[in-house]
Protein backbone atom coordinates (compact mmCIF):
# COMPACT_ATOMS: atom_id res chain seq x y z
CA UNK A 1 0.00 0.00 0.00
CA UNK A 2 1.54 3.29 -1.09
CA UNK A 3 2.32 6.02 1.46
CA UNK A 4 0.16 8.37 -0.63
CA UNK A 5 -2.88 6.10 -0.29
CA UNK A 6 -2.37 5.81 3.47
CA UNK A 7 -2.08 9.59 3.85
CA UNK A 8 -5.23 10.10 1.78
CA UNK A 9 -7.07 7.56 3.95
CA UNK A 10 -6.01 9.32 7.16
CA UNK A 11 -7.03 12.65 5.65
CA UNK A 12 -10.51 11.29 4.93
CA UNK A 13 -10.79 9.91 8.48
CA UNK A 14 -9.76 13.30 9.83
CA UNK A 15 -12.43 14.93 7.67
CA UNK A 16 -14.96 12.43 8.99
CA UNK A 17 -14.37 13.67 12.54
CA UNK A 18 -14.26 17.31 11.48
CA UNK A 19 -17.14 17.38 9.01
CA UNK A 20 -19.31 14.40 9.99
CA UNK A 21 -22.61 14.89 11.82
CA UNK A 22 -22.28 13.21 15.23
CA UNK A 23 -25.65 13.53 16.95
CA UNK A 24 -25.08 10.12 18.59
CA UNK A 25 -22.09 7.87 19.29
CA UNK A 26 -23.01 5.35 16.57
CA UNK A 27 -20.41 6.53 14.05
CA UNK A 28 -17.62 6.15 16.61
CA UNK A 29 -18.87 2.62 17.33
CA UNK A 30 -18.99 1.84 13.61
CA UNK A 31 -15.39 2.96 13.04
CA UNK A 32 -14.25 0.89 16.03
CA UNK A 33 -16.24 -2.12 14.79
CA UNK A 34 -14.80 -1.91 11.28
CA UNK A 35 -11.24 -1.61 12.57
CA UNK A 36 -11.76 -4.54 14.97
CA UNK A 37 -13.14 -6.74 12.23
CA UNK A 38 -10.35 -5.72 9.85
CA UNK A 39 -7.84 -6.88 12.48
CA UNK A 40 -9.67 -10.14 13.11
CA UNK A 41 -10.55 -11.04 9.52
CA UNK A 42 -8.48 -8.92 7.14
CA UNK A 43 -4.98 -9.14 5.73
CA UNK A 44 -2.23 -6.64 5.02
CA UNK A 45 -3.07 -6.42 1.33
CA UNK A 46 -4.99 -4.32 -1.15
CA UNK A 47 -7.91 -6.77 -1.10
CA UNK A 48 -11.50 -5.85 -0.35
CA UNK A 49 -13.12 -7.35 2.76
CA UNK A 50 -16.79 -8.35 3.04
CA UNK A 51 -18.30 -7.83 6.51
CA UNK A 52 -21.88 -8.99 7.15
CA UNK A 53 -24.14 -6.38 8.74
CA UNK A 54 -24.89 -8.90 11.49
CA UNK A 55 -21.18 -9.14 12.41
CA UNK A 56 -21.10 -5.36 12.80
CA UNK A 57 -24.30 -5.50 14.84
CA UNK A 58 -22.71 -8.05 17.18
CA UNK A 59 -19.70 -5.74 17.61
CA UNK A 60 -22.08 -2.91 18.53
CA UNK A 61 -23.65 -5.03 21.26
CA UNK A 62 -20.20 -5.94 22.58
CA UNK A 63 -19.07 -2.29 22.61
CA UNK A 64 -22.26 -0.92 24.17
CA UNK A 65 -22.82 -3.81 26.61
CA UNK A 66 -21.08 -2.18 29.57
CA UNK A 67 -22.28 1.28 28.57
CA UNK A 68 -25.90 0.13 28.77
CA UNK A 69 -25.57 -0.49 32.50
CA UNK A 70 -26.39 2.26 35.04
CA UNK A 71 -23.48 4.64 35.63
CA UNK A 72 -22.32 4.59 39.28
CA UNK A 73 -25.47 2.68 40.19
CA UNK A 74 -27.80 5.42 38.98
CA UNK A 75 -29.11 5.91 35.43
CA UNK A 76 -27.81 4.85 32.00
CA UNK A 77 -25.79 7.61 30.35
CA UNK A 78 -27.50 9.32 27.42
CA UNK A 79 -25.63 8.85 24.13
CA UNK A 80 -27.79 10.88 21.75
CA UNK A 81 -28.61 14.56 21.49
CA UNK A 82 -32.29 13.63 21.09
CA UNK A 83 -33.94 10.66 22.77
CA UNK A 84 -31.70 7.93 24.15
CA UNK A 85 -29.88 5.98 21.42
CA UNK A 86 -32.10 3.03 20.45
CA UNK A 87 -29.19 0.57 20.57
CA UNK A 88 -28.45 1.56 24.17
CA UNK A 89 -32.13 1.27 25.09
CA UNK A 90 -32.45 -2.16 23.45
CA UNK A 91 -29.36 -3.56 25.19
CA UNK A 92 -30.33 -2.00 28.53
CA UNK A 93 -33.81 -3.56 28.34
CA UNK A 94 -32.30 -6.92 27.42
CA UNK A 95 -29.90 -6.79 30.37
CA UNK A 96 -32.69 -5.92 32.83
CA UNK A 97 -34.75 -8.85 31.56
CA UNK A 98 -31.80 -11.28 31.57
CA UNK A 99 -29.78 -10.21 34.61
CA UNK A 100 -28.07 -13.57 35.08
CA UNK A 101 -26.60 -13.56 31.56
CA UNK A 102 -23.27 -12.02 30.61
CA UNK A 103 -22.40 -10.98 27.07
CA UNK A 104 -21.12 -14.44 26.13
CA UNK A 105 -23.84 -16.56 27.75
CA UNK A 106 -26.51 -14.25 26.34
CA UNK A 107 -25.54 -15.17 22.78
CA UNK A 108 -27.41 -18.48 22.86
CA UNK A 109 -30.74 -17.09 24.07
CA UNK A 110 -33.73 -16.43 21.82
CA UNK A 111 -34.04 -12.91 23.24
CA UNK A 112 -30.47 -12.20 22.13
CA UNK A 113 -31.28 -13.21 18.57
CA UNK A 114 -34.08 -10.62 18.60
CA UNK A 115 -31.72 -8.05 20.11
CA UNK A 116 -29.07 -8.73 17.45
CA UNK A 117 -31.65 -8.41 14.69
CA UNK A 118 -32.89 -5.08 16.10
CA UNK A 119 -29.40 -3.64 16.62
CA UNK A 120 -28.26 -4.78 13.16
CA UNK A 121 -31.26 -3.06 11.55
CA UNK A 122 -30.44 0.18 13.38
CA UNK A 123 -26.78 0.01 12.41
CA UNK A 124 -27.69 -0.59 8.77
CA UNK A 125 -30.22 2.26 8.59
CA UNK A 126 -28.20 4.86 10.46
CA UNK A 127 -24.38 4.87 10.80
CA UNK A 128 -23.72 2.59 7.82
CA UNK A 129 -25.97 4.76 5.68
CA UNK A 130 -24.62 8.13 6.80
CA UNK A 131 -21.02 7.77 8.04
CA UNK A 132 -19.52 8.57 4.62
CA UNK A 133 -21.33 11.92 4.38
CA UNK A 134 -18.60 14.54 4.59
CA UNK A 135 -19.47 18.21 4.48
CA UNK A 136 -22.97 17.38 3.25
CA UNK A 137 -21.68 15.23 0.39
CA UNK A 138 -21.47 11.44 0.17
CA UNK A 139 -17.92 10.17 -0.41
CA UNK A 140 -17.59 6.41 -0.71
CA UNK A 141 -14.10 5.90 0.68
CA UNK A 142 -14.66 3.27 3.40
CA UNK A 143 -17.13 0.74 2.01
CA UNK A 144 -20.01 -0.06 -0.28
CA UNK A 145 -23.15 -1.51 1.30
CA UNK A 146 -25.82 -3.91 0.06
CA UNK A 147 -28.77 -5.64 1.76
CA UNK A 148 -26.69 -7.99 3.92
CA UNK A 149 -23.13 -6.69 4.15
CA UNK A 150 -20.59 -3.97 3.58
CA UNK A 151 -17.52 -4.43 1.38
CA UNK A 152 -14.49 -2.46 2.48
CA UNK A 153 -12.94 -0.66 -0.48
CA UNK A 154 -9.54 -1.86 -1.80
CA UNK A 155 -6.81 -0.93 0.67
CA UNK A 156 -9.22 0.12 3.44
CA UNK A 157 -8.84 -3.10 5.47
CA UNK A 158 -5.06 -2.62 5.30
CA UNK A 159 -5.32 0.97 6.55
CA UNK A 160 -7.79 0.06 9.31
CA UNK A 161 -5.34 -2.61 10.47
CA UNK A 162 -2.32 -0.33 10.16
CA UNK A 163 -3.90 2.61 11.99
CA UNK A 164 -6.25 0.73 14.31
CA UNK A 165 -4.78 2.04 17.60
CA UNK A 166 -4.94 5.63 16.31
CA UNK A 167 -8.53 5.26 15.09
CA UNK A 168 -9.57 3.62 18.36
CA UNK A 169 -8.05 6.42 20.43
CA UNK A 170 -9.61 9.14 18.29
CA UNK A 171 -13.02 7.48 18.59
CA UNK A 172 -12.68 7.09 22.36
CA UNK A 173 -11.63 10.71 22.85
CA UNK A 174 -14.51 12.06 20.78
CA UNK A 175 -16.90 9.55 22.40
CA UNK A 176 -16.02 10.65 25.94
CA UNK A 177 -16.38 14.30 24.95
CA UNK A 178 -19.75 13.59 23.34
CA UNK A 179 -21.15 11.85 26.44
CA UNK A 180 -19.68 14.42 28.83
CA UNK A 181 -21.01 17.27 26.71
CA UNK A 182 -24.59 16.00 26.78
CA UNK A 183 -26.50 18.22 29.21
CA UNK A 184 -28.70 15.32 30.32
CA UNK A 185 -25.66 13.55 31.76
CA UNK A 186 -24.52 16.46 33.96
CA UNK A 187 -26.36 15.21 37.04
CA UNK A 188 -24.66 11.79 36.75
CA UNK A 189 -21.11 12.91 36.02
CA UNK A 190 -18.83 14.45 38.63
CA UNK A 191 -15.57 16.31 38.15
CA UNK A 192 -13.47 13.32 39.19
CA UNK A 193 -15.40 10.50 37.53
CA UNK A 194 -13.43 8.11 35.35
CA UNK A 195 -15.82 8.18 32.43
CA UNK A 196 -13.40 6.66 29.92
CA UNK A 197 -12.82 3.64 32.15
CA UNK A 198 -16.57 3.09 32.53
CA UNK A 199 -17.14 3.34 28.79
CA UNK A 200 -14.18 1.27 27.59
CA UNK A 201 -12.14 -0.48 30.31
CA UNK A 202 -12.58 -4.10 31.37
CA UNK A 203 -15.01 -4.18 34.36
CA UNK A 204 -13.45 -5.12 37.70
CA UNK A 205 -15.89 -8.00 38.11
CA UNK A 206 -14.68 -9.48 34.82
CA UNK A 207 -11.04 -9.12 35.85
CA UNK A 208 -11.77 -10.79 39.19
CA UNK A 209 -13.35 -13.79 37.46
CA UNK A 210 -10.43 -14.03 35.01
CA UNK A 211 -7.91 -13.78 37.85
CA UNK A 212 -9.63 -16.49 39.87
CA UNK A 213 -9.73 -18.83 36.89
CA UNK A 214 -6.10 -18.26 35.88
CA UNK A 215 -4.96 -18.81 39.48
CA UNK A 216 -6.22 -22.39 39.18
CA UNK A 217 -3.96 -22.95 36.17
CA UNK A 218 -0.75 -21.50 37.61
CA UNK A 219 0.50 -19.65 40.65
CA UNK A 220 3.53 -18.21 38.83
CA UNK A 221 4.04 -14.88 37.12
CA UNK A 222 3.61 -15.53 33.41
CA UNK A 223 6.65 -13.41 32.54
CA UNK A 224 9.34 -13.94 35.18
CA UNK A 225 7.96 -17.28 36.44
CA UNK A 226 8.31 -16.15 40.06
CA UNK A 227 5.73 -17.16 42.68
CA UNK A 228 2.62 -15.00 42.83
CA UNK A 229 1.14 -13.38 45.89
CA UNK A 230 -0.34 -10.25 44.43
CA UNK A 231 -1.25 -10.61 40.77
CA UNK A 232 -2.40 -8.38 37.93
CA UNK A 233 -4.49 -9.61 35.03
CA UNK A 234 -2.50 -8.55 31.97
CA UNK A 235 -3.55 -8.42 28.32
CA UNK A 236 -0.74 -10.30 26.53
CA UNK A 237 -1.39 -8.26 23.38
CA UNK A 238 -1.70 -4.85 25.04
CA UNK A 239 -5.19 -3.51 25.62
CA UNK A 240 -4.02 -0.19 24.19
CA UNK A 241 -3.42 -1.93 20.85
CA UNK A 242 -6.56 -4.06 20.75
CA UNK A 243 -9.07 -2.99 23.43
CA UNK A 244 -11.35 -6.03 23.36
CA UNK A 245 -11.38 -8.77 25.95
CA UNK A 246 -10.36 -12.21 24.68
CA UNK A 247 -10.13 -15.14 27.08
CA UNK A 248 -6.94 -16.43 25.48
CA UNK A 249 -5.23 -13.04 25.71
CA UNK A 250 -5.22 -12.85 29.52
CA UNK A 251 -2.27 -13.88 31.70
CA UNK A 252 -1.38 -13.32 35.37
CA UNK A 253 1.74 -11.37 36.27
CA UNK A 254 3.46 -9.61 39.11
CA UNK A 255 2.26 -5.99 39.30
CA UNK A 256 5.89 -4.91 38.75
CA UNK A 257 6.23 -7.04 35.60
CA UNK A 258 2.91 -5.72 34.32
CA UNK A 259 3.96 -2.11 34.89
CA UNK A 260 7.35 -2.71 33.27
CA UNK A 261 5.88 -4.39 30.18
CA UNK A 262 3.15 -1.74 30.06
CA UNK A 263 1.82 -1.25 26.51
CA UNK A 264 4.64 -3.03 24.67
CA UNK A 265 4.65 -6.37 22.91
CA UNK A 266 6.30 -9.28 24.71
CA UNK A 267 9.61 -10.75 23.47
CA UNK A 268 10.11 -14.18 21.88
CA UNK A 269 10.47 -16.28 25.08
CA UNK A 270 7.16 -14.88 26.37
CA UNK A 271 5.48 -15.31 22.99
CA UNK A 272 6.52 -18.96 22.81
CA UNK A 273 5.33 -19.50 26.39
CA UNK A 274 1.99 -17.92 25.49
CA UNK A 275 1.53 -20.13 22.43
CA UNK A 276 2.32 -23.21 24.52
CA UNK A 277 -0.04 -21.95 27.24
CA UNK A 278 -2.93 -21.73 24.77
CA UNK A 279 -2.44 -25.31 23.59
CA UNK A 280 -2.02 -26.76 27.08
CA UNK A 281 -5.01 -24.95 28.59
CA UNK A 282 -7.47 -24.61 25.70
CA UNK A 283 -10.52 -26.09 27.48
CA UNK A 284 -9.81 -24.31 30.77
CA UNK A 285 -9.46 -20.95 29.04
CA UNK A 286 -12.79 -21.48 27.29
CA UNK A 287 -14.45 -22.19 30.65
CA UNK A 288 -12.85 -19.09 32.19
CA UNK A 289 -14.01 -16.95 29.28
CA UNK A 290 -17.57 -18.26 29.40
CA UNK A 291 -17.83 -17.52 33.12
CA UNK A 292 -16.38 -14.02 32.66
CA UNK A 293 -18.46 -13.30 29.56
CA UNK A 294 -15.65 -12.66 27.08
CA UNK A 295 -14.76 -14.00 23.63
CA UNK A 296 -13.47 -17.59 23.80
CA UNK A 297 -12.38 -18.08 20.19
CA UNK A 298 -8.66 -18.90 20.26
CA UNK A 299 -8.33 -18.20 16.53
CA UNK A 300 -9.38 -14.57 17.12
CA UNK A 301 -6.65 -14.16 19.74
CA UNK A 302 -4.08 -15.64 17.37
CA UNK A 303 -5.23 -13.36 14.54
CA UNK A 304 -4.91 -10.35 16.85
CA UNK A 305 -1.44 -11.48 17.94
CA UNK A 306 -0.32 -11.94 14.33
CA UNK A 307 -1.61 -8.47 13.49
CA UNK A 308 0.02 -6.94 16.58
CA UNK A 309 3.47 -8.33 15.85
CA UNK A 310 3.13 -7.62 12.13
CA UNK A 311 2.40 -3.99 12.97
CA UNK A 312 5.30 -4.04 15.41
CA UNK A 313 7.64 -5.31 12.70
CA UNK A 314 6.56 -2.68 10.17
CA UNK A 315 6.83 0.17 12.69
CA UNK A 316 10.18 -0.87 14.18
CA UNK A 317 8.77 -1.67 17.64
CA UNK A 318 10.81 -3.03 20.54
CA UNK A 319 9.62 -6.15 22.36
CA UNK A 320 9.84 -6.38 26.17
CA UNK A 321 12.11 -9.03 27.67
CA UNK A 322 12.32 -7.79 31.26
CA UNK A 323 12.64 -4.44 33.04
CA UNK A 324 14.76 -2.07 30.94
CA UNK A 325 15.57 -4.86 28.48
CA UNK A 326 14.12 -4.97 24.97
CA UNK A 327 14.80 -6.44 21.55
CA UNK A 328 13.54 -5.39 18.08
CA UNK A 329 10.48 -7.17 16.73
CA UNK A 330 11.85 -9.28 13.87
CA UNK A 331 10.47 -11.63 11.22
CA UNK A 332 11.09 -14.49 13.65
CA UNK A 333 8.02 -13.34 15.60
CA UNK A 334 5.83 -13.59 12.50
CA UNK A 335 7.22 -17.06 11.76
CA UNK A 336 6.30 -18.21 15.25
CA UNK A 337 2.70 -17.12 14.70
CA UNK A 338 2.35 -18.40 11.12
Amino acid sequence: MTPEFQLEFLSKVQRLFAEGDFTATYKFALLISLSDLAVERGTDSNETLVLPHQSIGLKFIQIYWQQSAPFSGHDVLVQNLGTQASVVTAISNFRRKNQKLNFYSANSSNDFKKLLSSVTATVKSQPIKYIQNLGGKAETFLFESNKTSVTLMPGVAYCLRRFQPLIQQLCKTYWVDHVRGNKRNISLLGKDDDLESFLFATPRQTLALISSGLRKLSNKCFYCQGSLREADVDHFIPHSMYPRDLAHNFVLSHPSCNRSKSDTLAAKPHLQRWLDFLVANENDLIEIGIEAGVNVDASTSLSVAFWGYENGLSSGSQAWIRANNYEPVSKDYITMLS
